[in-house]
């Protein structure tokens, strides 16, 4: 019984007289399965107590059928055989909770795992959305949180194994890196027999970490694989490893050391079979109901496109989309309390039935919180609630009541639904420091002028704060868009050097810019992250200003605000934003028809720092001289779309590499970067289609994207037909493009993205 005694013997007579019951039968009968039905009957799990109440990631472990945190610098790495549970809270509050199960994970362990997801659920109202995860198959929601991909290690609790242990320089092993949007690091016997030449490896030796390319991978492929190798070495080892570009053919005696004489290397192999997307839009409908006495499941709909007005308050619902390996379960809000807790069981029997694979993945969709993959096989979907922006969260609750907080950093601890980061360490009130990269030195920023930042410089940001009797540090290495390679390497150079005077104790985050995390914005206590173009923050240092400045101001999805300089053209300007305008004789405060208060006071701040009293101009009333300053009227992002999105934009990747048309979603929230430039790209607004054409694509898929695009739009499960489809190549991409991503950079393509990476190596 283990770790269920002093928690049994808490609970009522009733609880102690059952323990004392099963002591007395012998062990081999005494079977986990009825320590977790014991488990469930008692009262909530400790671990629940603050689950919930702050935004953002909280990820456990099954360690002996019971729940251990996961520390938070391990995110993202996942032992083959365990089992965990993930809880994802969002500023409304709603909730997401994900059963993750690994590959080799044992029948108890995965039990245990659905027990703890229906105890927090219960915890939580009823309200969350449940997701089962199996390894190698996880949904676009799950991969979202992991920008940077997940890594797959061999083993688990019951073997042995415990958490990777931060700065480990003894560690020995070999990471297969696999995905092009969704990436997975997969730990492999350590041989040459587990290497191939179409495919990325990472040779994982502690000190030294060494991504090896074969000769048949392609850049992007490269790209993403350093990503990973950065990430191992910034949160594994605290930045204290180092790394290594090592191409096929080229192996150091270090590696042959650790791999033992090389073999002869296999040749590549295809990626994994992709369902054809015209699979997509088979589904069907079915009612589950517990009238009889037993559950049942009837046909409601052989076939999609369904009607809302299908879904009946009083039940619950399956839409059956196996065929792409995915099963939806819809609580009606008046359903009975069993159907409505049965509903994860509900769907696996319902897999089970039909003979799918157990590579399924389940939703478990109260009303109210439907997510986009389950709107979309309905044509007249329609919520209760809408919210302006796709750059505007919106997170609907269990009534779907659509509730907009303002990130404050200050009130972390008083208001539980305001927006933070994935761990969230403090409200930001902690020490800050700020230095310059300058000649290879760091060099002291003044204080007054913190939170501002230009992006031909480097900066370090030491924070500091308590927690508990302890003081604990980060150190964030801030790397602006056109720096120098001098000063990237003199950045991270500097960053270890600062490390080992504190002892190594600091943890590193490296952040490139426009890409800032939340709690590093919430240390300029509210005020938005204001990024200059060009120049240095030097003082007296700083490259000539335009008498004609821009700054385009919005509030990400996590309610982090920045004003980006951009180039002083009216294409610029976007209908979702506000804009700062700030001429020789004038500046003007330009406020989008879908902007949101906090980025009107955000640029109170900018106008601030820019001096002079701000004109205020709506979109539509604007003065001659405001588009005089502009260089003339021109187009500019005003799709109706962005002032009232419902369903937020989708990208996607399209490539016949492997010889045959593959669509993969790019996970989480999408970047300009996340556009492969040796793929064909489709983003998807809902009431418009574009196919944007990389320049390294191949030529089959530059003359077949019209019907890639037809292909897409002819699976999409909704029935939506005659989109406007627009084709738009790479380095011409029209503000209506362009205008879906933040401060786009026409220039990001002038260098080698790949070259840009390494210079973090």
């Amino acid at each position: 019984c283990g770790p269920y005694y002093q928690s049994f013997l808490k609970q009522k007579t009733f609880f102690v007289s059952l323990l004392f019951i099963c002591i007395l039968i012998p062990v081999h009968r005494l079977t986990v399965r009825l320590l977790l039905f014991l488990r469930a009957i008692m009262v909530c799990h400790k671990e629940f107590v603050d689950a919930g109440k702050e935004p953002g990631l909280k990820v456990w472990r099954i360690e002996n059928m019971d729940l251990k945190p996961v520390p938070k610098n391990l995110y993202g790495s996942f032992y083959t055989g365990d089992a965990y549970l993930l809880l994802f809270t969002t500023t409304a509050p709603s909730y997401n909770i994900h059963m993750w199960l690994g590959d080799e994970c044992s029948q108890d362990e995965s039990g245990a795992a659905a027990i703890f997801s229906t105890q927090l659920d219960d915890f939580l109202g009823g309200g969350p959305v449940q997701y089962r995860e199996v390894q190698n198959s996880e949904s676009n929601t799950f991969l979202g949180y992991f920008k940077s991909g997940i890594k797959y290690q061999k083993g688990g609790v019951a073997s042995g194994f415990q958490h990777v242990v931060t700065n480990d320089m003894n560690v020995k092993r070999l990471l297969h890196i696999k995905g092009r949007r969704a990436i997975r690091a997969t730990e492999v016997n350590m041989s040459w027999a587990s290497f191939n030449k179409g495919d990325c490896f990472i040779i994982d030796l502690g000190k030294d970490i060494y991504q090896w390319c074969g000769s048949e991978c392609n850049r992007f492929e490269r790209l993403k694989a350093s990503e990973v190798a950065i990430g191992i070495r910034d949160n594994e080892r605290n930045g204290r490893a180092k790394l290594h570009m090592v191409e096929e053919g080229d192996e150091t005696p270090e590696i042959t050391q650790a791999l033992g004489p090389k073999s002869t290397i296999a040749p590549s192999t295809p990626d994994d079979e992709q369902v054809d997307a015209s699979n997509k839009k088979k589904a069907s409908l079915f009612m589950i109901s517990d009238a009889s006495g037993t559950m049942k499941v009837s046909s409601v709909a052989e076939s999609s496109p369904f009607k809302q007005a299908m879904l009946s308050p009083e039940e619950c619902y399956i839409v059956d989309n196996g065929v792409d390996k995915n099963i939806f379960v819809w609580k009606g809000p008046k359903a009975n309390t069993s159907e409505r807790k049965a509903a994860m069981a509900a769907g696996q029997q319902f897999i089970k039935d039909k003979g799918y694979s157990n590579k399924t993945q389940i939703q478990v969709l109260p009303a109210g919180a439907e997510t986009t993959l389950f709107k979309q096989f309905f044509c007249d979907w329609k919520d209760k609630d809408e919210t302006t922006g796709p750059s505007k969260p919106f997170t609907i609750g269990r009534i779907a009541k659509v509730k907009q907080v303002p990130f404050d950093a200050s009130t972390l601890h008083t208001n539980k639904a305001m927006a933070a980061q994935h761990g969230m360490v403090d409200d930001g009130k902690g020490k800050v420091q700020i230095w310059r990269v300058e000649n290879g030195a760091r060099a002291p920023v003044d204080p007054s002028s913190y939170g501002q930042f230009y992006g031909g410089d480097c900066y370090l940001i030491l924070y500091s704060y308590r927690q508990g009797s302890r003081e604990q540090h980060i150190i964030y290495t801030w790397q602006g868009l056109k720096c120098t390679q001098d000063e990237l390497a003199a950045s991270a150079f500097l960053t270890v050097k600062l490390d080992d005077s504190m002892g190594g104790s600091p943890v590193q985050v490296r952040v490139t810019q426009g890409q800032e995390p939340p709690h590093l914005m919430s240390i300029f206590h509210g005020k938005p992250m204001i990024i200059h173009k060009g120049g240095t923050s030097r003082k007296g240092g700083q490259s000539q200003t335009s008498s004609t400045r821009l700054f385009h101001i919005r509030q990400s999805s996590s309610h982090a605000t920045r004003a980006v300089e951009v180039d002083a053209t009216a294409s610029k300007l976007n209908t979702n934003d506000v804009f700062v305008l700030k001429t020789p004789n004038t500046v003007y405060v330009w406020q989008g028809v879908g902007a949101s208060s906090e980025e009107n006071e955000a640029a109170k701040h900018v106008v601030s720092l820019l001096g002079g009293s701000a004109t205020n101009v709506s979109e539509g009333k604007e003065p001659a001289d405001f588009w005089t300053a502009l260089g003339g009227k021109k187009e500019y992002q005003t799709s109706k779309s962005l002032q009232n999105v419902v369903k937020p934009p989708r990208m996607f990747g399209c490539s016949n590499k492997t010889g045959r048309l593959s669509v993969e979603e790019v996970p989480g929230d999408f970047t300009q970067s996340d556009l492969a430039t040796d793929d064909v790209m489709i983003l998807d607004t809902w009431d418009q289609i574009y196919i944007w054409i990389g320049n390294e694509a191949n030529e089959e898929e530059k003359t077949g994207a019209p019907k890639i695009a037809k292909q897409y739009v002819e699976s999409d499960p909704s029935g939506r037909r005659g989109l406007a489809i627009t084709t738009v190549k790479q380095g011409a991409e029209p503000p209506t493009f362009t205008g879906w991503f933040q401060a786009w950079d026409p220039n990001m393509w002038d260098t080698d993205p790949l070259e840009r990476i390494r210079a973090h190596f």
